[in-house]
C-alpha cells in the first residue's frame, strides 16, 4: 500500500499547510510548474518525489525532470504530463500517448481545475490536483491524497488549502 501525494502548479510557493497534508504520504508527486527548485529541495527533504516540469519552470528544473513520465506504483501504470488536458479534451498527442502506453491513471496540472474522472473509453482515471500555489485564477488551492493497492486507486481525498491571499 503506498499513500499518494499529488499537487501541482505551485509557482514558486510552498507553505505549511501543503508540507502538513502532505507528511503522511509515502510519496508526493508533482505535475509540474514548480517555480524554481525550493520547492523541489523542500518536497524531496519531506518525502521521494516524482513529477514532471511544466511550461513555467526554467532550466533548474528542466534539467531534473522530464515533460513526460511514465511509470509503475505498485501495479498501477501512470503516465504524468503538466499539459495534458482531460477525457474528450486531451492536449495534441496526449491521447495517443494514453493508447500507446495504456496507463491506468493519467496526471496533468496546467488549468489549476481540479478534477478526477474516468475515461470509459481509454479505460483510463484522469487527476488533475488543481493548484497548490498563490498565482493563477483559481479560487481555491487544493491537493489530492490517495491511495495504491496492488492494482487498486482507492481512498482518494481532496485537500483544500484556503484561497490564494498574497497575490
Amino acid at each position: 500500500m503506498t499513500k499518494i501525494g499529488l499537487l501541482s502548479d505551485t509557482h514558486n510557493h510552498l507553505d505549511d499547510a501543503v508540507l502538513r497534508n502532505l507528511a503522511a504520504c509515502d510519496e508526493i508527486w508533482h505535475a509540474g510548474d514548480f517555480g524554481n527548485t525550493n520547492v523541489v529541495n523542500r518536497l524531496r527533504a519531506l518525502k521521494p518525489l516524482k513529477g514532471v516540469y511544466g511550461n513555467i519552470d526554467g532550466y533548474d528544473v528542466r534539467s531534473e525532470f522530464s515533460e513526460q513520465l511514465l511509470f509503475y506504483c505498485e501495479e498501477v501504470k501512470v503516465l504524468m504530463k503538466h499539459i495534458g488536458g482531460y477525457p474528450g479534451r486531451y492536449a495534441p498527442g496526449v491521447k495517443d500517448a494514453i493508447i500507446k502506453e495504456q496507463p491506468q491513471l493519467f496526471i496533468s496540472g496546467h488549468s489549476h481545475i481540479l478534477k478526477i474522472m474516468y475515461d470509459d473509453k481509454l479505460q483510463c482515471l484522469h487527476m488533475n490536483a488543481g493548484a497548490a500555489g498563490l498565482q493563477g485564477w483559481h479560487k481555491v488551492r487544493t491537493i489530492i491524497r490517495f491511495v495504491i493497492n496492488g492494482k487498486q486507486i482507492t481512498n482518494c481525498e481532496v485537500v483544500e488549502l484556503g484561497k490564494p491571499v498574497n497575490r
